[in-house]
C-alpha cells in the first residue's frame, strides 16, 4: 500500500465524534480508508520495519507493516488466489515454485495446493515476518509454514536470485509496495534475473499497484516487466483491504494464461484437485483478464 498513517477519524454521521482504535491507509496524500482496531495483538520494531497485528471486527486479525495493510484472515483469499493461480493453472504441471516475501505464508499456503508441487522455496528478508505468522496468522498460511515441501530462506531476495542456481516453474513475488528493503524488486534488473531463473514454460507473477490510486505506478511497472520479459499479461482484482480495485500481472517468456478459457480452467482445478477455492474458478479467471478502457490505455506498450 502507499503511504498510511494510524490516526483518529471522524466518524460519519456522530457529529465529528472521533473512532476508537482507527487505522487508517492512505492511498495518495488525498484519498484513504480506516479500519477499526478491535485490539492490538502485537506492536514492535523489527531489525526492517514496523510490524503490527489486530483484531478487526470486518478482517479477522490484520497484519500491518510500517503503517500499510499486508493481508487478514478474512480477505486474504482475493490476494493469493489470484497471484498464485493465474499462472499455476496456466501451467501444465508446477514442480518447482520460489517466493521471494511472502513470510506471511498465504502464497506457500496456495502453491501446495498443487499436486505436482514438489518443492516450495520462501525467501523473505525479515525473520520477524515469518515468526508474526506463525503465532497469529494461522488461518493465512494454514500450516504451510511447516509443510515438508516448503524451504525457508531469510534474506535478500535480489541476491538470492541473483545466486541461484535453481530453475522454477512459479516465480511467485509477494513483496510490499516499492520502498524500503523492497525498492530494488521493483526494477527490469531484478526482474530479467528472475527470467533466468525461470524453467521453460515458467512464468512470474506480482502485484502491480492501484490503477485508480497509481497510475504512474502502473505504467512504469508495465514497462519494467516488458524490459524483461516478452509476454506480459496484466489482470485485475478486487482486494477490500487494498482499498478496491488492484493490478496484478504474469510475465513469461512462453506462457501466456490469457488463452485459457473458462471451461479449461475448472476442468484443471478439478483435475488436479485444487480444493478450498474461496474466488478462483473458470469465470472469475476470464473477468480478472477483462480490462477497463482506462486500464488498457495505462498498460498499452510494445
Amino acid at each position: 500500500m502507499s503511504g498510511s498513517a494510524s490516526e483518529p477519524l471522524a466518524a460519519p454521521g456522530h457529529g465529528g465524534d472521533l473512532v476508537p482504535g482507527a487505522m487508517t491507509e492512505y492511498l495518495t496524500d488525498e484519498w484513504g480508508f480506516f479500519v477499526r482496531s478491535a485490539g492490538a495483538l502485537e506492536r514492535f520494531r523489527s531489525a526492517y520495519q514496523a510490524v503490527e497485528v489486530h483484531d478487526s471486527v470486518p478482517f479477522g486479525r490484520l497484519f500491518r507493516l510500517d503503517g500499510h495493510f499486508m493481508t487478514s484472515e478474512r480477505d486474504e483469499f482475493f490476494y493469493h488466489e489470484n497471484l498464485v493461480h493465474m499462472p499455476g493453472l496456466a501451467h501444465p504441471g508446477p514442480q518447482r515454485a520460489l517466493i521471494v516475501g511472502g513470510g506471511d505464508g498465504g502464497s506457500a499456503e496456495e502453491l501446495l495446493k498443487y499436486p505436482t508441487m514438489r518443492a516450495v522455496t520462501l525467501c523473505e528478508i525479515d525473520q520477524a515476518v515469518v515468526d508474526i505468522a506463525r503465532r497469529h496468522l494461522a488461518r493465512v498460511h494454514r500450516g504451510a509454514l511447516d509443510d515438508p515441501r516448503l524451504a525457508l530462506r531469510i534474506g535478500d531476495g535480489f541476491a538470492y536470485v541473483r545466486e541461484s542456481v535453481e530453475r522454477y516453474d512459479l516465480i511467485v513475488l509477494d513483496l510490499t509496495d516499492p520502498g524500503g528493503p523492497s525498492t530494488l524488486l521493483y526494477t527490469p534488473e531484478f526482474y530479467r534475473a528472475c527470467a533466468a531463473r525461470l524453467a521453460p514454460g515458467g512464468a512470474m507473477t506480482l502485484h502491480v499497484a492501484s490503477p485508480v490510486a497509481h497510475p504512474d505506478r502502473v505504467r512504469d511497472g508495465m514497462a519494467a516487466l516488458r524490459a524483461a520479459f516478452p509476454i506480459v499479461t496484466p489482470y485485475l482484482t478486487s482486494i477490500p483491504l487494498y482499498g478496491g480495485m488492484w493490478m496484478m500481472a504474469c510475465a513469461s517468456r512462453d506462457l501466456d494464461p490469457g488463452t485459457l478459457g473458462a471451461e479449461e480452467v475448472d476442468r484443471r482445478i478439478a483435475e488436479r484437485r485444487i480444493g478450498d477455492l474461496q474466488l478462483y474458478n473458470g469465470a472469475m479467471h476470464r473477468a480478472a483478464l477483462a480490462l477497463p478502457n482506462f486500464v488498457r490505455a495505462l498498460v498499452a506498450g510494445g
